[in-house]
């Protein structure tokens, strides 16, 4: 599907999924000011995970699961070390705490906690923002 877009149509969805992400992190922040933690670690992940798909949309990467793309933005951007491991390592740790927190019973994350992923959140999704605006390579 992603390959019958046009390259206007591709750009279009690449700033609005960026603009969902900055707009869901905008949401972690109320929640984390409401202390509801468990539900602002969720937000969190998927402000990244927003970053991420927009970033594989770009070379028109496809996948169905979360795990999917979590896995092609390894292969392709942690690996060939066009990204930093920290971020790799990072995301995964935020998918893996978002299902705890949606899944599992008894999972109460603490202020600190929460904090720290908010804050590594921006770096991540910067760094997302600065590989989208790269214009030179392809993968």
């Amino acid at each position: 599907m992603n390959a019958r877009l046009t390259d206007a149509e591709r750009n279009d969805i690449i700033a609005y999924r960026m603009q969902r992400a900055n707009d869901t992190l905008h949401d972690a922040d109320i929640l984390i000011a409401e202390n509801a933690y468990n539900a602002a670690v969720n937000r969190i992940y998927y402000a990244c995970y927003y970053a991420v798909s927009a970033l594989l949309l770009k070379y028109s990467f496809e996948y169905k699961k979360h795990h999917g793309a979590k896995t092609l933005f390894h292969q392709h951007f942690i690996a060939t070390k066009k990204i930093e491991i920290k971020h790799s390592v990072f995301f995964s740790q935020l998918f893996n705490s978002r299902n705890e927190g949606d899944y599992d019973d008894f999972i109460y994350f603490d202020v600190e906690t929460v904090t720290a992923y908010r804050t590594k959140s921006t770096e991540f999704i910067m760094t997302i923002q600065d590989e989208l605006n790269r214009q030179d390579e392809t993968l």
